[in-house]
């Protein structure tokens, strides 16, 4: 007789501690072919249809003599017996279909995507969009994966089974398994904060239940790390570090299914501002634990004086996009932030500083100057409300596409500020005529210059917005909520 889906269990509540060794995380059970629980299934049934029938009997004209009790069982285990073969078909008719659906590359992030392309989202107004098994839309059955391949996404496949029925020599992994779908990637935190998401949202709508495990793809292939920065959030605000699934001990063909699994392929897609704000609201606030940065809002602070103090941080960077003169730069945002009372400038490179460090520095920050880039994902780490200055290089505004205005968007979604954009006239002539992208691939990562003039009327203008806008808070007394009570207990 065959085996049965041996059971992979991870802890029900992930700890802060990652444990050193991936053997020792887990626990393997093998039974037989046919669990306690399938055997229950299948003895339940047999009853209850053996049950009905004999009740339909006594209501009929009696043409043979009545059951007795041994009779009655016998044909019980005669059914169980006979539902066996058909347990066993389901398992061999389980069909597994490629991840990534080649035919809808030309549309792979459009309606049901390449990934998984045969399953449709379950979507109400203004919520995530997202897949989850066992459910209504699955009539119950569980999701499976077989393959891990990191090439292709084409050789990975997924399928649903039933829980008393799964594919042959399928592993069942315990708990709650999150996978994620980015187009681009995981490394960046950019890209990685946009595809994880919408499962902050979710946490939110379904208890603030947390993951076992996630399984990351791009292009349907397997993903094993993320950006540290992304790590740690996850960490911070699931209150575990994350177990990305590698699938060690698992056979290339051998099928892995899930007791629960939520599946994300739209990053915030279908989610109202409202609830975007909320789950930047939620990671804000985890953050802040996290690394024991003061929940209060930013309102509390005053100088000597009794002004609130308004925090202006110039965050830097080196090499691509970086200020061709950065102490001229600085001059100019000393300069006007002297003339506003309360004003405290701060001027960091965002490769020198630690997560938390970042955490702690966008908590002081009203007013975040910086180039674009990576580096500005931070800015939903400030308080609500808080203020945004973008620097572009020549070129991106003619060439970048929709890409440029990320954090345009971002900002939006988590309750900003932005106050526009710089871009600088003047650099490096393209040297291929109107090749977009062979230009765009010179600008990309151009220097940025500046403007006196244009740059100091632009601070004098936000720094004043920001004193009016202090002054009224403080007058009403308000304070920032966003920050001092955490979603989720």
């Amino acid at each position: 007789m065959g085996k049965s889906p041996p059971v992979l269990s991870r802890p029900t509540n992930p700890t802060l501690k990652k444990p050193s060794d991936h053997k020792q995380r887990t626990t393997m059970s093998v039974s037989s072919l046919y669990s306690p629980k399938l055997s229950v299934f299948l003895l339940a049934l047999c009853v209850s249809l053996f049950t009905l029938y004999h009740i339909q009997s006594l209501h009929a004209p009696p043409s043979s003599p009545p059951w007795s009790t041994m009779n009655y069982w016998e044909r019980v285990a005669n059914c169980t017996q006979e539902l066996k073969p058909a347990v066993e078909k389901l398992r061999q008719a389980v069909t597994f279909l490629p991840l990534k659906d080649l035919r809808y590359a030309d549309k792979a992030l459009q309606g049901h995507t390449w990934f998984m392309s045969s399953m449709n989202d379950t979507h109400e107004e203004g919520e995530v969009q997202y897949q989850q098994f066992p459910s209504e839309p699955s009539k119950g059955r569980l999701l499976c994966f077989k393959g891990k391949d990191t090439r292709d996404g084409s050789w990975n496949s997924y399928a649903l089974a039933w829980p008393e029925a799964l594919p042959i020599n399928a592993k069942l992994l315990k708990g709650l398994t999150f996978v994620s779908y980015n187009h681009y990637d995981y490394g960046n935190i950019w890209h990685g904060l946009s595809a994880t998401t919408s499962f902050v949202a979710w946490h939110i709508r379904n208890g603030c239940e947390s993951p076992n495990r996630w399984i990351l793809y791009h292009w349907g292939e397997l993903r094993f790390t993320m950006a540290l920065w992304l790590r740690i959030l996850a960490e911070a605000t699931y209150g575990g570090a994350p177990y990305i699934e590698r699938f060690e001990g698992i056979d290339d063909g051998q099928p892995v299914c899930f007791e629960k699994a939520v599946v994300m392929r739209h990053n915030e897609g279908g989610m109202s501002r409202n609830r975007r704000v909320e789950s930047y609201d939620l990671m804000r606030c985890r953050a802040r634990m996290f690394c024991n940065v003061s929940l209060e809002g930013r309102i509390a602070e005053v100088n000597k004086q009794g002004l609130p103090v308004i925090g202006m941080t110039l965050l830097l960077r080196t090499g691509a996009r970086s200020f061709k003169n950065e102490s001229a730069v600085i001059g100019i945002l000393e300069k006007e932030c002297a003339k506003i009372d309360g004003c405290r400038l701060m001027v960091a490179y965002s490769s020198n500083l630690t997560f938390c460090e970042q955490v702690k520095l966008m908590s002081l920050t009203d007013i975040l100057a910086t180039p674009h880039g990576a580096q500005l994902t931070n800015l939903f780490l400030m308080d609500r409300n808080s203020s945004i200055m973008e620097f572009f290089p020549k070129g991106w505004l003619e060439l970048a596409g929709v890409g440029q205005y990320v954090f345009h968007w971002l900002a939006s979604w988590s309750g900003m500020r932005h106050q526009g954009t710089w871009r600088d006239p003047d650099g490096d002539e393209c040297p291929y005529g109107e090749d977009g992208r062979r230009c765009m691939s010179l600008y990309k990562n151009g220097k940025i210059g500046f403007n006196e003039t244009e740059l100091t009327e632009w601070t004098k203008k936000v720094l004043n917005e920001e004193k009016l806008k202090k002054l009224e808070e403080a007058a009403a007394n308000k304070i920032d909520s966003s920050t001092s009570i955490c979603a989720c207990g």
